[in-house]
């Protein structure tokens, strides 16, 4: 695991990067490694873990960072790792770190966020299987060079590799309440696919990278509260009214304590997680369950507080408060709800 200065110095060059970025970035992104750090090193990539990750998405979740890092840099290489096919790794993971590849993975179905124990969506064919179905809540599927696709096989449910620009795939972006993360809906009708990993594996592979991502989740989840609550302090501290700064109101000073305890709590769950996933604590998967419930809580907290102690400019489109709150709302949902995160947690600690 990184030293602290080691950490601290990866934050600053994130943060740099951050500030003076126009657009996605993702050459930047991709110059700088930060594309390839969870790419083992035979790949390409760095070989880093879920602190260095943690550290990375506390950064991007600063600025609501708009591009597919979570869904090509996270979610696609850890379902790579966890699916194990060495030909596929060879094939894909240089270009994710290099940038010339993005990637989406299509798993959820119906009303849920989770990959379910059954797809609808099929892939039938001998040796050249074609899949027909329909895949919700894609995250970033319109910008995507490849799909990674759970799917039911005569051999129980797999993943497969779509082209998205291929026969048979309607990609369309759907309307959220946030506009910068990009979710669609994906159809596909016979459209050519390629196998990928062990068959009959896919619910297992997807369900194990989920998990790994959510790191990075929670990690954005913390720096965009975190930032929340910073705007509402600065704003608190030079928005003057009846000749005082409101910050010294009795009600408002609440609403920024409360803030803060929110805020650094979700820093902290993050952390913990993140690192308890790099030693693979017994018990980390109850710890991630909880912390998913709880950031997601608290993210909606205190994008929404935020709002409150700016007052009538945090409710115009043009002040930045909106889009915390809206991040917040989407992304309490992203990966699961916090009800069924608890729920989850309950199941892991046996109760």
């Amino acid at each position: 695991m990184p030293g602290p200065e080691e950490l601290r110095a990866l934050r600053g060059a994130v943060a740099e990067l951050m500030a003076k970025a126009d657009g996605d970035c993702w050459d930047d992104l991709a110059a700088m490694g930060l594309l390839g750090l969870l790419v083992p090193e035979e790949y390409g990539g760095a070989g880093a873990g879920p602190v260095e990750v943690g550290v990375v998405a506390e950064e991007l979740g600063r600025v609501l960072f708009a591009g597919p890092y979570l869904s090509t840099a996270v979610l696609a290489v850890n379902l790579l790792a966890a699916l194990g096919d060495s030909a596929e790794c060879d094939a894909v993971l240089p270009a994710i770190a290099a940038g010339t590849k993005r990637v989406a993975v299509a798993f959820a179905e119906g009303h849920s966020t989770r990959p379910p124990a059954e797809p609808a969506t099929s892939a039938r064919g001998d040796g050249a299987p074609l899949v027909t179905g329909a895949k919700r809540f894609v995250l970033d599927a319109d910008s995507a060079d490849l799909l990674y696709v759970l799917a039911a096989a005569d051999t129980g449910p797999g993943v497969f590799a779509v082209d998205p620009a291929g026969p048979g795939v309607t990609v369309e972006p759907v309307t959220t309440v946030d506009a910068s993360r990009r979710l669609c809906a994906v159809r596909f009708t016979d459209a050519p696919a390629t196998a990928v990993g062990t068959p009959g594996r896919g619910v297992e592979a997807v369900t194990v990278a989920l998990d790994r991502s959510a790191v990075a989740l929670l990690g954005e989840q913390a720096g965009a509260a975190r930032r929340a609550m910073e705007m509402a302090r600065d704003y608190a501290k030079t928005r003057y009214q009846f000749g005082r700064a409101i910050g010294s109101f009795q009600a408002v000073k609440h609403m920024c304590a409360d803030m803060l305890l929110e805020a650094e709590s979700t820093v902290s769950a993050a952390r913990h997680v993140a690192a308890a996933a790099a030693d693979g604590s017994v018990g980390w998967l109850a710890d991630l369950a909880l912390a998913q419930a709880y950031c997601s809580d608290a993210f909606v907290f205190v994008g929404a507080t935020n709002i409150q102690v700016h007052g009538g400019i945090g409710f115009t489109w043009e002040h930045p408060a909106h889009r915390y709150l809206r991040r917040a709302r989407g992304d309490a949902h992203l990966f699961g709800s916090p009800s069924w995160h608890r729920e989850r947690y309950l199941h892991e600690i046996g109760a």
